[in-house]
């Protein structure tokens, strides 16, 4: 059985496993959008202790984990975001442990968010991830993301990062 629920600080453990799997994964694959810098543990600890992440278990096993925020993030601010609304959800660190990914974890998390943006008055969810990402940025366009700009992270690459938006 599948589902989300909101992370706890014992979690934290288990979560730094994930994102060290999710980062070694990306980078053997060309990938450059986490690294030694980014996810920090402490991005994490601040995630919970804000109740802002989300973590998805399989049959009680924590698989995945996202941030999912009301907080605008000031790096957003060049973006041109298409909802004019005062309120949105930002997602981040959206990860799944490598040995389960392509099983549709993450579209259920993105689900999941979606909807927990809609009861809490949101009229778009907002994210972004590495331009070089194939994977990421195929999935966030047949899920009904649309591309509005690009923003760097200096301690992350050079390469640029897309920011996406959904209208609720």
């Amino acid at each position: 059985m599948k589902h989300i629920e909101l992370a706890k600080i014992e979690d934290i453990d288990l979560i730094m496993n994930i994102i060290k799997a999710c980062t070694a994964h990306m980078i053997e694959n060309g990938i450059f959008q986490w690294n030694d810098k980014y996810p920090t543990k402490q991005s994490f600890i601040d995630d919970i202790n804000n109740d802002d992440l989300f973590v998805l278990k399989v049959d009680s096993k924590i698989i995945g984990c996202a941030c999912a925020s009301f907080d605008m993030d000031e790096f957003y601010e060049t973006i041109v975001w298409d909802s004019q609304c005062k309120k949105s959800v930002y997602v981040h660190r959206l990860a799944v442990h490598p040995s389960n990914q392509g099983r549709g974890h993450a579209r259920f998390f993105l689900d999941f968010i979606e909807d927990y943006a809609r009861k809490n008055g949101c009229g778009s969810v907002r994210l972004d991830t590495f331009s070089m990402n194939k994977k990421n940025n195929s999935m966030y366009l047949k899920l009904g993301y649309k591309k509005l700009g690009k923003i760097y992270f200096r301690d992350q690459s050079d390469m640029p990062f897309n920011c996406y938006e959904k209208l609720l």
